[in-house]
C-alpha cells in the first residue's frame, strides 16, 4: 500500500471520527501537502464561512443586512432624541399640572416608550433572521454547483472544514468552489424572491 493512500485512509478515518464526535468548533484545521503526484481523493473540504463571505452572492447578501442594519441604527438615534425631547417636555409642564394628570400623561409616555422599543427589538429580530436565511438559501442555490464539482473530481463527499481534524491541502476546493459559484449565479439576485424584515419607518413621531 503507498504511502499517499495511507495517508488517504488516515484522513478518512479521522474525518469519519469528528463527524461522529460532531466536532464543530471553528479552529484551524492543519493542511499537509503532497510533495509528488497527483492526488485522486474521494473526500473534498470547503470552507464554508469563506464561500459565503466572499462569493458575489455573499457579499450581496452581507452588504444588504449592512445597509439596513445603519438604517436601523440611525432610525433608533431619531427615535431615541425625539423620546428624550418628549420626556423633557414632559417635566418641565410637570410643576403646572394637577399630580394625577401627570402621573396619567408619565404613564402613557412609558407605555408608549416601551412599545416603540417592543417594535424596534422586532425589526432587529427580522433583520438578524433575514442574514441567517441568505446564508440558508446561499447553500441551498450553491449545492447543485458544489455537487457537479464533486463530480468532476471524482469525489463522493464534501465536508465542511470545520469538521475535519487533520487533511491534505489538496483536498481543499474552497477557491475552486467560489469561482464556480461566482461564474454559474453570480449574485443571486434572481435566484429567488427576496427576502427581508419589515424596517418601514417607525411613525410615532410624525405629525
Amino acid at each position: 500500500m503507498t504511502a499517499t493512500v495511507l495517508r488517504l485512509l488516515a484522513s478518512l478515518m479521522i474525518a469519519a471520527f469528528v463527524g461522529a464526535a460532531g466536532a464543530q468548533q471553528t479552529i484551524e484545521t492543519p493542511e499537509f501537502e503532497v510533495t509528488s503526484g497527483q492526488l485522486v481523493t474521494a473526500i473534498l473540504t470547503v470552507d464554508i464561512d469563506r464561500l459565503f463571505t466572499q462569493s458575489q452572492f455573499g457579499q450581496r447578501v452581507t452588504q444588504s443586512y449592512a445597509t439596513q442594519r445603519e438604517a436601523l441604527a440611525t432610525e433608533n438615534r431619531r427615535i431615541a432624541d425625539a423620546l428624550r425631547e418628549e420626556e423633557i417636555a414632559l417635566a418641565a409642564q410637570r410643576s403646572e399640572m394637577a399630580v394625577d394628570v401627570f402621573r396619567t400623561e408619565a404613564e402613557d409616555f412609558d407605555e408608549k416608550a416601551q412599545s416603540i422599543r417592543r417594535a424596534q427589538d422586532a425589526k432587529e429580530r427580522g433583520l438578524e433572521d433575514t442574514l441567517a436565511q441568505g446564508r440558508d438559501q446561499f447553500l441551498v442555490v450553491t449545492r447543485p454547483v458544489l455537487g457537479q464539482l464533486m463530480v468532476d473530481r471524482g469525489a463522493f463527499a464534501i465536508l465542511d472544514r470545520r469538521s475535519v481534524l487533520l487533511s491534505l491541502g489538496s483536498i481543499d476546493v474552497t477557491d475552486d468552489a467560489i469561482a464556480r459559484i461566482d461564474a454559474t449565479i453570480g449574485d443571486g439576485a434572481g435566484t429567488a424572491q427576496e427576502i427581508g424584515p419589515d424596517l418601514a419607518p417607525d411613525t410615532a413621531f410624525e405629525n
